[in-house]
């Protein structure tokens, strides 16, 4: 999930900064990922995952880290679960 996660990151994040080279705690708004191209990283995610994320889950830290990012993934997959 987290080489999936990278790669949409990559494609539609629009970084500066070689996504590669972050660790997956860094914060990718700090690596240069605009509040504008997180909403592209989220559509993408959505479509990747078969996910909508929810309205309370529609704030900057959801997107902050990779590690954010799949823990939340990983939260709406319990949920479609259970």
């Amino acid at each position: 999930m987290t080489d999936q996660i990278r790669e949409i990151i990559k494609q539609h994040g629009r970084m500066p900064t070689d996504v590669d080279s972050l660790a997956d705690d860094a914060d990718l708004f700090v690596a240069g990922m605009s509040s504008h191209a997180s909403v592209n990283v989220m559509l993408a995610l959505e479509n990747a995952f078969d996910v909508e994320f929810p309205d309370e889950m529609l704030t900057r830290s959801t997107f902050a880290s990779i590690t954010a990012i799949r823990a939340a993934l990983e939260q709406l997959s319990d949920e479609a679960v259970a």
